[in-house]
């Protein structure tokens, strides 16, 4: 598993983009390999390298708060010594790493393992919202989403210059998308080098734009695209689509599209993570005397809600619970792991009942031993329901 980014610069997640930078500086000092010679202390160099890259950007680090590693790609993070970016991508920072290469002899960053200025960049992520039914959540559905991504240029083929011409080479880099100034110093000679301002790191610029994309190679494009939503999905689950997002710049990798979930709530059911919970009312009588009562329940054979037989006992008391196991919400993608149902019964006690009904419940006070008022049974439901219909005793 990944380390957290945080973690590895020794800053807490509200940290600033001061105390990122402090801490950040601090350990490049202590870990350059030119200086630190334990092991692990190059492959540590490379992580943090990371970690500022990508905590450093307002942009790709708000897409790693939301989403993770996922939110920002793993190309970064190969074992292979690619430091994210080359130095251009540091800012601030590229002197304190052209200064280590100065002073021991190395060649600084964006040279062997570092990712060429210019080169392939990965697309940005898309993000997009879908409302689902109850029983589309439950059960999985298919959907057909409606997006708008950043596609390569039909018109220019994504070179970003006008049909028939071609980029040219940058003349203030000379192709390399970067610059390189150097400042003498009382210390030594300090080499900063920053991305190309005209070509804007890429190498290459377009005098003759297309006119389709105004020479930026990709253009905001509606597609559709049609997902698989598993069944057992909740509010707030995301799906992530791998390749969905944005087109890659030159031949780089698409970015991913993230489904964010919200489900509609139903009127019968109640959802707790993967149990359900319903209430089904019964008569005074169904719970002295026990019946058969007819509730809805979660059917997977047919994919939707059907209703089901289940028995009441004799004597069932007010807010009692039958529960039927393994009835509930899948797991998402797993129809096989499900929560429980659970049915609360609540007795309903009538508040008027005519002439024959009052005769026979006075006799069966009789039988019982209860008190009776004029208009009513005193005791015999506080006794058979545990509350009171609170009139006083004769």
């Amino acid at each position: 598993m990944a380390q957290d980014l945080y973690s590895l610069l020794g800053v807490s997640r509200g940290a600033d983009k001061e105390e990122i930078k402090q801490a950040y500086r601090k350990l490049a000092r202590k870990l350059h390999p030119d200086i630190n010679k334990e092991p692990g202390a190059e492959e540590r160099f490379k992580e943090i390298n990371r970690a500022y890259e990508v905590l450093s950007d307002e942009q790709t680090r708000a897409r790693y708060d939301r989403f993770g590693e996922q939110g920002i790609g793993t190309s970064a993070a190969s074992a292979g010594g690619d430091y994210g970016g080359g130095v251009g991508d540091f800012g601030d920072f590229s002197d304190l790493f052209e200064a280590f290469g100065s002073m021991f002899g190395g060649g600084g960053f964006g040279g062997a393992g570092g990712r060429r200025a210019g080169g392939p960049q990965r697309g940005d992520d898309r993000r997009v919202d879908v409302i689902l039914s109850f029983t589309e959540s439950v059960f999985g559905v298919e959907k057909d989403l409606d997006v708008q991504t950043l596609q390569s240029c039909a018109t220019c083929q994504g070179s970003g210059a006008k049909p028939g011409t071609k980029p040219s080479t940058c003349g203030t880099c000379a192709g390399a998308g970067q610059v390189r100034q150097a400042t003498r110093t009382p210390f030594g000679t300090f080499t900063q080098v920053a991305t190309c301002p005209e070509c804007r790191g890429s190498g290459q610029v377009v005098t003759n734009p297309c006119a389709d994309c105004g020479g930026k190679g990709r253009k905001v494009e509606r597609k559709n695209i049609e997902i698989q939503v598993p069944c057992g999905v909740d509010n707030n689950t995301r799906l992530r689509v791998g390749g969905k997002g944005d087109i890659g710049i030159k031949g780089g990798p698409a970015g991913d599209l993230y489904v964010f979930i919200a489900v509609e709530q139903d009127s019968y059911f109640k959802r707790d993570g993967q149990n359900l919970y319903s209430e089904v009312e019964v008569s005074y009588l169904q719970a002295i005397l026990g019946s058969k009562i007819k509730v809805k329940v979660l059917d997977f054979e047919q994919r939707n809600i059907q209703e089901k037989e289940i028995d009441v006992a004799a004597g069932t008391q007010p807010g009692k619970v039958i529960t039927l196991e393994k009835q509930g919400v899948p797991r998402p993608g797993n129809p096989m792991k499900r929560g429980d149902h659970l049915i609360t019964l609540k007795v309903a006690i009538p508040q008027k009942v005519s002439r024959e009904e009052r005769d026979l419940l006075e006799k069966l006070a009789h039988l019982h031993g209860e008190k009776v008022k004029k208009d009513g049974i005193e005791g015999f439901f506080s006794n058979l329901f545990g509350h009171s219909n609170g009139g006083d005793q004769k």
